[in-house]
């Protein structure tokens, strides 16, 4: 796992955008084509905002993948990731496809449909965040390393909850769902390279864990250091705790 520390956010977003793009277009050189996970939150804002004005990169020959959303939430609430993907990325850019998670269908039926479509690709970028608890998509601590399928429902820890009414997706605790539909640890760990941006103080535990300490399910994105091919952008706010920057 490569660590690189940017000046700042906008900064972060740009050079993390920079090298997401340079693996698509290496992907769609080499094959015709190319699959990517994308995830959401207020971390991805900058990231996102470049990758859309990314230049040579044909968009007609790219599938994207959701990485997680929440189970019951309609696909038009304010803190839907289907509605975060759809105004920030997907209506921006030609896409060859998006496959959403539809989290108001039933939840295990709704894995078995993205099982089969993901397990026709081979991913080559995941653009991915951490949060605050060291979560790694919604795999919250201890995450299972060993999930035998590609999403999976998980019941949601209150600490993860609690970040999305801090981001103020929500207005209260009691508002955000229990459960989510998420992408698991090894399926995020197989793609050929992870970008994963990581801005904001409030995020530098986590990064000093996921960086500095050992792999554990306690701190889910701890995995990242097996990845062959994974990158960690930080602000200096998010690398601020870190030993070495």
């Amino acid at each position: 796992m490569e660590t690189i520390v940017c000046d700042n956010e906008e900064a972060l977003g740009r050079r993390a955008a920079g090298d997401g793009a340079e693996t698509i277009r290496r992907a769609v050189t080499r094959n015709g084509s190319a699959a990517i996970v994308v995830a959401t939150g207020t971390s991805q804002f900058a990231m996102l905002s470049a990758l859309i004005a990314a230049e040579g990169i044909d968009w007609s020959k790219v599938t994207g993948f959701h990485l997680d959303e929440y189970i019951g939430l309609d696909a038009d609430h304010p803190a839907s990731f289907r509605r975060y993907l759809r105004e920030r990325f997907v209506d921006k850019v030609p896409l060859k496809a998006f496959h959403y998670i539809d989290g108001q269908a039933d939840p295990q039926a709704e894995c078995e449909r993205l099982k089969a479509l993901i397990g026709a690709v081979r991913i080559g970028a995941a653009f991915v965040g951490i949060g605050e608890n060291g979560h790694l998509a919604f795999n919250d601590p201890p995450a299972d390393f060993e999930a035998a399928d590609p999403f999976m429902v998980v019941a949601l820890a209150e600490s993860a909850r609690r970040q999305q009414v801090n981001e103020g997706w929500f207005g209260s605790l009691e508002d955000v769902p229990t459960h989510a539909i998420s992408m698991t640890v090894p399926q995020i760990m197989s793609a050929e390279r992870i970008i994963c941006s990581v801005p904001q103080r409030r995020k530098a535990e986590a990064v000093r864990a996921t960086v500095e300490g050992p792999v554990t399910p306690d701190v889910p994105a701890s995995i990242l250091q097996r990845h062959e091919a994974a990158t960690l952008y930080l602000d200096r706010d998010s690398a601020s705790l870190l030993s070495t920057t």
